[in-house]
């Protein structure tokens, strides 16, 4: 089979796509013909290597297949696994086992999601780490009807999202994303405004058709000056949930955090929902299955519509350049 290995850590470049054996499920395990396959802005953090991660994230023993989302039709089951499951199509989350880039992956039956009727793969495949990030948020969020709210890279896998579930729940929302073709894909998504933060003036028009401070919750993957900003904008008692640092190259040292005396001058809240916290808030790791499954089943609903942006497996550097430039819309798919 075809896959994209890494052997050193650095740039994008150091992605090859190359012929390498077929694996084969252990017992317990099935094989996966992979359709889609995701990538996701930790993955350029684990290709770049430890200095990068930051000790944040394990990087992986190198060679290694990146990847951690996939679906496709499952081809070949392990022992003691029932063979009703050849042939069916499916979606998995590989867990902490990368091996996602490639036309064939293996993964514990456990971790498999029947698709139903009618989804593709790469909705299947945005729905699952992304997705399940997004019900995550959305645990933290406890949106109202009453709520208006602010999504920063309202274009990106998880903002789309949130965008649409915002509305779903009846709150007003505004969308802010880098350049004008990102933002009429957020204002098509049905935000009641969407802005260019690329723009100088970006606050100042949320600022014109709101209100001074007029975001009761701030939802944020950006960080940065762009976090900060939108900080700025969250109303006294305002919830600011963050979720990344894409503004920085995905590095935690890009985070937005307000001080205490900030957080009780304002009355405002400030939560990271990554790792523990969002562990905690679902008790424990385990359950982040059941995330994966609201979202898919609010996917099969149609009430989420993902924006994808595939690329062929075969340009998995490409796709690694253009999402760290952040010059993607939604979430980035590989297609073998």
């Amino acid at each position: 089979m075809h896959a994209v290995r890494l052997h050193a850590f650095g740039p994008a470049e150091n992605l090859v796509y190359e012929e390498v054996a077929d694996p084969h499920p252990a017992p317990g395990e099935v094989a996966i013909a992979v359709a889609a396959a995701g990538v996701h802005l930790v993955d350029t953090v684990l290709r770049a290597g430890p200095d990068a991660a930051g000790g944040a994230f394990p990087v992986p023993e190198l060679p290694t297949v990146p990847g951690r989302e996939v679906a496709g039709t499952v081809d070949e089951v392990g022992e003691g696994v029932d063979p009703a499951w050849l042939g069916r199509r499916v979606s998995a989350h590989l867990g902490m086992v990368p091996g996602g880039y490639a036309e064939r992956a293996v993964t514990a039956i456990g971790n498999l999601h029947r698709l139903p009727e009618g989804m593709t793969a790469e909705t299947a495949v945005a729905m699952l780490g992304t997705g399940r990030m997004t019900m995550g948020i959305l645990r933290f969020a406890e949106l109202t009807a009453e709520d208006t709210v602010l999504v920063l890279a309202a274009a990106g896998g998880i903002g789309a999202l949130l965008v649409q579930y915002a509305r779903h729940r009846g709150a007003r929302v505004a969308g802010a994303a880098g350049g004008p073709a990102k933002a009429a894909a957020v204002a098509r998504l049905g935000a009641d405004l969407a802005v260019d933060y690329n723009r100088p003036d970006w606050a100042d028009t949320l600022r014109e058709a709101y209100g001074e401070r007029p975001f009761s919750l701030l939802c944020e993957g950006v960080g940065g000056e762009f976090g900060r900003t939108a900080l700025g904008l969250l109303a006294p008692g305002g919830r600011h949930l963050s979720y990344g640092y894409a503004s920085t190259g995905a590095s935690p040292r890009g985070a937005v955090a307000p001080s205490p005396e900030e957080l009780a001058a304002r009355g405002i809240s400030s939560t990271s929902v990554l790792g523990p916290a969002l562990f905690e808030k679902i008790g424990g790791r385990e359950n982040l299955r059941l995330l994966e499954e609201e979202a898919l089943a609010l996917a099969a609903a149609g009430t989420l519509v993902p924006l994808v942006e595939t690329f062929p497996l075969a340009e998995a550097a490409r796709a690694h350049r253009a999402l760290e430039s952040r010059a993607t819309t939604g979430k980035v798919v590989l297609v073998p």
